[in-house]
């Protein structure tokens, strides 16, 4: 019987870790009197995750790798919507096991704030993850 065990304990080990990395991420994005939430869904390439325009000045990214294991995470990218060409002026990266424990207020990111070179304006940002039962009923 103690074969047994390991390889049960290790197959739920991996399903949790499945489980976990299948969540999705919800932001609460603040700027100029604005508000908006996005839902970053599970992904297994960044590449073609888009950038949100968040009033007229700022790009936000959340990209929330559930695979590869090794790769997985959840980063948020700021970027200044210049005329030329965006421009990455904020980066953030959390582990999945970080985001799954943290269960205060303001998520796992904690309140953000991410500040305009040019114009002096604020976007303030919080992310959490959603875990299924509460995606469940906020549909």
């Amino acid at each position: 019987m103690g074969r047994l065990r390991f390889p049960i304990l290790l197959w739920a080990l991996l399903c949790h870790a499945a489980a976990a990395s299948a969540e999705a991420v919800e932001c609460h994005i603040r700027y100029g009197g604005e508000e908006k939430v996005l839902l970053a869904e599970p992904v297994s390439s960044p590449y073609a995750v888009p950038a949100v325009q968040v009033g007229s000045y700022f790009r936000l990214r959340v990209v929330n790798q559930s695979s590869p294991a090794d790769l997985s995470s959840i980063k948020v990218y700021t970027y200044a919507d210049r005329d030329d060409a965006p421009v990455l002026i904020h980066q953030a990266s959390y582990a999945y096991a970080t985001a799954r424990l943290a269960g205060g207020p303001l998520g796992f990111t904690g309140m953000q704030r991410v500040y305009e070179p040019v114009r002096d304006g604020e976007l303030e940002y919080w992310c959490r993850l959603l875990r299924r039962k509460d995606k469940d009923v906020s549909r």
